[in-house]
């Protein structure tokens, strides 16, 4: 029995706290939060303990911590737990700042470390990369993923997000890796303010794209938009030297409707807590079972370092319009 302690109770915290509350191997002992209330009130919902952050990560009946804070609090609380010897699961990413990120895994050496990339753990995408190491497609050339959300954040968030590419397109960087199976070597990216113009003033992007090349030359291509007025957009198309393998988006039902004006369908589901619900109880799953089992964990603090150095490399050659060398962020 892994016994867990959260921090952050917003949406993307309560989440992975239900999910260690459904889980036969796992209990959920206390949660913090910076605002007390929503921690007495999480605390209160789900039978654990509201405490403080810092009595969590000493804490000497708390296995493993869940960190689900803003962007800024991650690094130091990773070092923090992990120097109490707690394993820890920490969403994406890791810190904006990839000197930060390496300090941060410096200093935690080998202490267990996970980072959030939960798209690896959806059905879906998972089955794709079994067939693609099973050899379906043969050797792997092009890979295509769309990335577009409903509707633009508030301005509030998007001031301290770190832009586009180190917030919303950091899952994309880590699943072209996870799907290409090499290092990325040079990033080609464009950006541009269509949706929303306070994105705009507020120093971001909310439509771009991204092209990707290794060093033997397998390409990757990305497009994120902040508006798709059709739902939740994740698609995903790998090309082979033998094949295609393709992930479509998942609709709210199946059913089909066909007649003389044509064929409908429904729409696809609406946003992340629907389309990825599955994918954090698995990713979650998988944590649990690797560290009970003393096994190394992945996606790892690497991981959320290289797909943070794609992001800087990203939000580089749309700042200079050029095509951006990973070795320049060596």
């Amino acid at each position: 029995m892994l016994s867990f302690g959260l921090l952050g109770c917003g949406r993307i915290g309560q989440i992975h706290g239900r999910n260690v509350l459904a889980h036969p191997q796992a209990r959920l002992v206390a949660v913090a939060d910076a605002m007390p209330q929503s921690a007495e009130s999480f605390a209160a919902a789900t039978g654990c303990e509201a405490r403080p952050a810092d009595a969590i990560l000493t804490a000497g009946d708390i296995d493993a911590v869940i960190i689900g804070t803003p962007t800024d609090t991650h690094a130091e609380l990773i070092e923090a737990a992990a120097a109490a010897g707690k394993a820890v699961f920490c969403e994406k990413p890791v810190d904006i700042d990839s000197q930060r990120i390496r300090e941060a895994l410096a200093r935690i050496g080998d202490a267990p470390l996970m980072i959030g990339f939960n798209r690896r753990f959806d059905p879906h995408f998972g089955s794709l990369k079994a067939r693609i190491d099973n050899g379906d497609i043969g050797n792997v050339e092009l890979v295509t993923i769309l990335s577009r959300d409903p509707g633009p954040p508030p301005v509030s968030y998007i001031r301290s997000s770190g832009g586009l590419f180190r917030d919303m397109m950091i899952h994309d960087f880590d699943m072209a890796r996870f799907l290409l199976g090499e290092e990325i070597a040079d990033v080609h990216a464009v950006g541009s303010c269509l949706v929303d113009s306070a994105v705009g003033e507020a120093g971001d992007v909310d439509t771009a794209a991204v092209l990707l090349k290794t060093a033997t030359g397998k390409i990757a291509q990305i497009s994120n938009s902040r508006r798709a007025t059709y739902g939740y957009d994740q698609r995903i198309e790998v090309h082979g030297s033998k094949g295609l393998l393709k992930a479509e988006n998942v609709p709210q039902t199946t059913v089909v409707l066909a007649n003389q004006a044509g064929v409908t369908a429904d729409p696809v589901q609406n946003f992340f807590l629907e389309r990825y619900g599955e994918a954090y109880r698995r990713e979650l799953a998988y944590f649990i079972d690797a560290v009970t089992g003393g096994r190394k964990l992945s996606p790892s603090g690497m991981d959320g370092l290289k797909a943070g150095l794609l992001a800087d490399a990203a939000t580089k050659s749309h700042t200079t319009g050029r095509s951006v060398s990973l070795d320049e962020f060596a």
